[in-house]
């Protein structure tokens, strides 16, 4: 196998390990949040997410997504989201062959095509990127959190 095929499965199988672990810190975050502090924000930067918004995205960003690429469905009914479960399932479903080498645009960056799985890997690790991103909302809010509640 050449060593960009042994990359695409690495990649895919890296996305199937890391979504459990990523969905499970950013579920105890989720906790922690005030629901009197949805419409905060920090003061600086005009376009940061209120926490709301942010807690909405972390919540279409793993399994929505995940289903969006292996299927090609980008709708969602109305205030449906997809869980964790249900981005292993979709990765799952997806099968290995496909994962390391089905060649796919992601909407946002249209002709710019990868394998499947780097696709999957970028979105638990976007999640994972939102999930820091909660975790210093929560310290600017003086709330209880530390390295353990940010990695697991």
């Amino acid at each position: 196998m050449a060593v960009h095929g042994r990359h695409r499965i690495r990649a895919a199988r890296t996305a199937a390990c890391h979504c459990p672990t990523t969905n499970t810190t950013t579920a105890r975050l989720l906790d922690k949040v005030d629901p009197e502090s949805l419409d905060w924000k920090p003061k600086s930067g005009s376009s940061r997410m209120t926490v709301g918004q942010l807690l909405r995205h972390l919540t279409e960003v793993s399994g929505a997504a995940c289903r969006a690429f292996v299927t090609g469905d980008r709708g969602l009914p109305p205030g449906e989201l997809e869980d964790k479960a249900h981005a292993l399932r979709v990765i799952e479903q997806a099968g290995e062959n496909d994962l390391a080498n089905k060649e796919l645009a992601a909407p946002w960056v249209p002709g710019v095509e990868y394998a499947l799985g780097r696709h999957l890997l970028q979105m638990v690790q976007h999640l994972d990127r939102h999930k820091s991103q909660l975790f210093y909302y929560l310290k600017l809010q003086c709330k209880a959190v530390n390295t353990a509640d940010l990695w697991g």
